[in-house]
């Protein structure tokens, strides 16, 4: 966001609306980290906002509409995973990462609440999947660069891997709800990492059709 710089009057488009939505889906996603998804409501948008509810509910709708343009509004947010040169040691950093996203990190609230927000709302979760898409897009750089090393097979599927080394670490915190130890951590992007490097990832060739 550019800060203003044209005189009063002078057009300037974006400015004003762009400050005003960046306002709105800050504080829906504020809002939804301290009061949960069953308290969230627009007219506590609007409130902490400083944007008109009428003006949040003509563009967002109501409170799905509004969680839904907040989380897709996230992946514009930037964010990469560490390159140490060897994939199980970036693994272990992602699954590392996921955990301090839901136990350590100043928006450890919003986190688990936008995963419960997903079980409420079929919308919420369509867009909870684009967030979660573009953030395995961007952690499967480090497998793609253990393919240029020879690490792993060519033919490896890179989200996969992704997947593996993550699933153990938000079954435990979303399922089971064990603590997340460091042990765990290393278990899963390790084996995750010796399962690609033995080709357990490949792209499985598609099936020709019978003539």
């Amino acid at each position: 966001m550019t800060s203003d710089t044209k005189s009063p009057g002078s057009a300037r488009p974006g400015g004003r609306t762009a400050r005003n939505t960046a306002a709105v889906l800050r504080a829906t996603l504020d809002e939804l980290g301290e009061h949960g998804y069953g308290a969230l409501t627009v007219d506590r948008v609007a409130a902490r906002s400083g944007v008109h509810k009428a003006t949040v509910y003509r563009r967002w709708g109501g409170v799905d509409g509004l969680l839904s343009a907040a989380l897709e509004w996230s992946t514009t947010h930037d964010w990469e995973p560490a390159r140490t040169g060897d994939l199980r040691a970036d693994l272990v950093d992602l699954a590392e990462t996921v955990v301090r996203g839901f136990t350590d990190a100043p928006e450890r609230d919003v986190s688990a609440a936008s995963v419960a927000a997903a079980f409420a709302s079929p919308e919420v979760a369509a867009a909870l999947r684009v967030f979660m898409a573009d953030r395995h897009a961007r952690a499967a750089v480090v497998v793609a660069d253990a393919i240029e090393r020879g690490e792993v097979p060519e033919d490896t599927d890179v989200h996969e891997v992704v997947r593996a080394a993550v699933a153990p670490v938000y079954y435990r915190l979303f399922v089971s709800r064990e603590p997340v130890t460091e042990s765990d951590v290393r278990r899963a992007a390790g084996l995750a990492a010796d399962a690609a490097a033995r080709g357990a990832f490949r792209d499985a060739p598609t099936p020709s059709r019978p003539e």
